[in-house]
């Protein structure tokens, strides 16, 4: 039989066609393998492994829960801005948030092999009769927990290769969290559980889990925090996860935050500048505190942040009328000083937030938690993320069918001429702390509930 050159050129194409895709077959599925063989040592102060907390809610209510459609538009975001590991913060059954987010995911690592995406699942915890109209019990846990427990096992065993980190509670053992707060054995509970799945073959035991809290429910603060079941707990957890907010402090510990006499010679911009540089030095000092008690626990224990961030509107404490710590110029900063510190120290660290949400103050648009995102629900890509906006990062994607523009109309000045000026030492008010308490003197820890 003989062959015409066509016929060989054309046998030739095939097999250089064949040769091509069975070699890109290879290493798509090396990609899955590495990927799913990625344990939570291995993301954890990596710098290459940028971590952030997550929300796609858009509606003013969690009841509209964001489709796939719509988690996979945020996804291939937030793929393009380099983040690689996303913080949820519940898996209740009737908010299907965080099972459909890793459906997402999953979908797209089918679809793609290079996308790459880890997950930090939060089991939210409360006390008997959380965000009810009965007096919350903070000494005895919900009925609910437990359950809730069962599902991140659940999600954790269906997507092994996504979930690497189970957090036990969010800001669930410090004080002033009112509406739910529970005691650490409760905490220590669960984690110890799931810590005994692991060691029975029933959670991977490269799953790390910990709990997510205040700096001061990690013995960072408050002394009276320092109790036999949080160093229990310490001891327990793989890692330690704190939360410092030196944006909330700027009201309530205003301190560091007033720009004091010796900088009063400065221009405008280089005294928020300044404002921002303290901040740092703030959580700074938070991350220090809780680091050297966890140690004096458990050397072996590492600490990453798993939250801190920087609200772009405010019309309460924070705003033109209080601390005026709130404007984009502002977030940028401190998100840039921030990551550049954490990348230098090993830390990871979950920034507060990707997205704004409305739904946390749906009453009050214009109030502070509904704007600790980098991305504007309008699809602005706020003052943060500029640079990445120029360097084309947001080309081709787009949030509900719609592109991402910087905000201000990409003006500076514009930007600059909303920054607002921090106010000075001589001008914040001095509080007046009174004491109600005969039997207490003042400055004297409160131990009572």
């Amino acid at each position: 039989m003989k062959l015409n050159l066509k016929m060989i050129a054309l046998i030739i194409g095939s097999s250089v066609v064949l040769s091509c895709n069975t070699h890109h077959n290879k290493k798509s599925k090396m990609k899955n393998q590495a990927s799913e063989q990625m344990t939570a040592a291995e993301i954890l102060e990596n710098p290459d492994y940028v971590a952030i907390s997550y929300g796609g809610y858009r509606e003013k209510s969690r009841s509209t829960q964001p489709t796939i459609i719509q988690l996979k538009e945020d996804l291939k975001i937030l793929h393009a801005m380099g983040i690689r590991i996303l913080r949820t913060y519940n898996v209740q059954t009737e908010l299907p948030h965080a099972s459909n987010l890793l459906e997402a995911i999953s979908q797209l690592k089918k679809e793609d092999p290079s996308f790459e995406m880890y997950v930090m699942l939060g089991a939210w915890m409360d006390c008997l009769n959380a965000w009810t109209e009965k007096e919350p019990n903070h000494d005895i846990e919900s009925a609910q927990n437990e359950e809730e427990i069962k599902r991140a096992v659940f999600l954790a065993n269906k997507y092994p290769s996504i979930v690497k980190v189970i957090a036990v509670g969010n800001e669930a053992m410090v004080r002033w969290a009112t509406s739910y707060y529970v005691q650490p054995k409760v905490i220590l509970k669960y984690v110890n559980h799931l810590q005994n799945l692991k060691k029975n073959g029933e959670l991977s035991k490269d799953v790390w889990i910990t709990s997510s809290d205040d700096f001061s429910s990690w013995g960072g603060g408050d002394l009276s925090y320092r109790v036999e079941d949080l160093e229990a707990l310490i001891k327990s957890v793989d890692y330690v996860s704190m939360h410092t907010y030196a944006y909330h402090n700027s009201h309530y510990n205003p301190g560091f935050w007033k720009v004091p006499d010796n900088e009063l010679h400065l221009n405008d911009k280089q005294k928020i500048d300044r404002s921002i540089e303290r901040a740092l030095e703030f959580s700074k000092k938070q991350y220090k505190d809780v680091s050297e008690y966890v140690k004096s626990i458990d050397s072996s224990k590492t600490i990453h942040i798993g939250e801190t961030g920087w609200a772009t509107v405010s019309n309460g404490f924070y705003g033109a009328n209080g601390s005026r710590a709130t404007d984009q110029y502002k977030q940028g900063l401190y998100y840039n000083k921030l990551r550049e510190w954490t990348n230098q120290e090993g830390i990871s660290c979950f920034y507060f937030e990707a997205f704004d949400e409305r739904w946390k103050q749906a009453a009050n648009p214009s109030g502070s938690e509904n704007h600790f995102g980098l991305i504007g629900l309008d699809n602005s890509i706020k003052f943060t993320l500029w640079d990445a906006a120029d360097a084309g990062v947001f080309e081709g994607l787009t949030r509900d069918g719609k592109p991402l523009v910087k905000s201000f109309s990409c003006n500076q000045n514009t930007l600059m001429a909303s920054a607002l000026l921090p106010p000075f030492k001589s001008q914040m008010a001095v509080r007046r702390m009174e004491n109600t308490n005969k039997g207490r003197q003042a400055g004297e820890t409160v131990t009572e509930q």
